[in-house]
């Protein structure tokens, strides 16, 4: 027997005994750890469904199509920008994609993209993104001002619907 053969069945035999030393357990597991062999570590779901498979993972999952949007954050993006042409809206992920537009008043156009991502009507549910005809980002300042009037705008469409 060469010392390659040799080291190969000594390997073979290391991994044999440490798979199999994964199995036992030292003194009386009933005494020791006894929740893990009542089943009550399992939930009831799992326990009583039996297509819960390895396989299960890979099957189609239902879709819920509840909307997380705040009702009415969306409809104070669509009112403070309907100078802007709507392009895209997207109410389960919360997104308006508009074109390039000119204010009222105003000799220079834009485009935005609005992006609402909670149910709350706070101010970290909403992110405006305003672009230039050059596609340049505007100031800060300019999308804060944008965002506050969304904000007031809905603030004040909660109070007229009698929910504050």
């Amino acid at each position: 027997m060469t010392p390659r053969t040799a080291g190969r069945i000594a390997l073979i035999l290391v991994a044999i005994a440490s798979l199999a030393a994964c199995g036992t357990r030292f003194g009386s597991p009933a005494t020791e750890r006894p929740e893990y062999y009542n089943n009550q570590n399992i939930p009831s779901s799992v326990e009583s469904n039996p297509n819960n498979t390895v396989w299960s993972i890979f099957r189609a999952r239902q879709v819920d199509n509840t909307v997380s949007v705040n009702k009415y954050l969306w409809s104070a993006s669509l009112e403070v920008l309907n100078f802007l042409p709507v392009q895209s809206v997207d109410p389960y992920t919360g997104v308006i994609v508009t074109g390039y537009g000119t204010p009222p008043g105003g000799g220079r156009s834009y485009r935005a993209t609005v992006l609402i991502d909670d149910p709350a009507l706070d101010a970290r549910s909403l992110n405006v993104a305003l672009q230039t005809s050059g596609g340049r980002p505007v100031s800060a300042a300019t999308a804060r001002a944008v965002e506050d009037a969304i904000l007031s705008r809905a603030r004040e469409m909660r109070i007229a619907d009698n929910r504050f």
